[in-house]
């Protein structure tokens, strides 16, 4: 099917009026933050008419919710490298890079999120949801043999990842991209040696 013809059809035109408004709200919130966003500038910068936007959205933080529920039903999945170093060291890559490109949409969004309790709900859908399919990259290593049957997947994903958010969003601090590399290695290693079991 064209993109002509997908456009003339109403789920067609539906999913990317979505998609061209949810990508101008990224944009609006990385260069303005929250309260810098208005359902106008949304609209005028998607495309969309305004009255299509507040008519579904209502509100920014409908927008915002609508946002990353959106992040959730992405097809976004860990690279196999084939090795749970590699693994992770290819997700805190992509981690640091969102947390660090200027203005950074993730970390404007996960600002934003505290902002109104739906919002907060969505983010911690999206972040369980991210997690769960992160932890897939420990689950094959446990299937290689390569880290013990009783380690826990949440507790080594965790421990490669929470740094760079605590560093660069928490403390609001530079980290140099090889400590992201680092992280990840330690996390492997400590898998690796039994130190991430679930029994502790």
């Amino acid at each position: 099917m064209t993109d002509a013809e997908r456009a003339s059809r109403p789920g067609g035109r539906t999913a990317r009026v979505r998609s061209d408004v949810l990508a101008a709200v990224e944009i609006e919130l990385a260069e303005h933050g929250y309260d810098g966003v208005t359902i106008d500038a949304v609209a005028a910068r998607s495309g969309v008419h305004r009255t299509t936007v507040y008519r579904r959205w209502k509100t920014v933080a409908g927008l915002l919710v609508d946002l990353l529920q959106a992040g959730a039903d992405d097809a976004w999945a860990p690279a196999d490298t084939g090795s749970l170093e590699g693994d992770l060291i290819e997700i805190n890559r992509e981690v640091f890079a969102a947390l660090t490109v200027r203005p950074s949409v993730t970390q404007a969004v996960i600002a934003a999120s505290f902002r109104t309790p739906e919002a907060a709900e969505a983010l911690t859908n999206f972040w369980t949801d991210r997690y769960t399919r992160t932890e897939t990259v420990v689950r094959r290593a446990i299937t290689r043999g390569e880290v013990p049957p009783s380690t826990d997947p949440h507790q080594i994903v965790m421990t490669a990842t929470a740094p760079l958010y605590h560093q660069l969003v928490l403390l609001r601090q530079p980290m140099p991209q090889p400590m992201a590399v680092h992280y990840a290695q330690v996390a492997a290693a400590s898998a690796v040696r039994g130190l991430g079991s679930g029994d502790g």
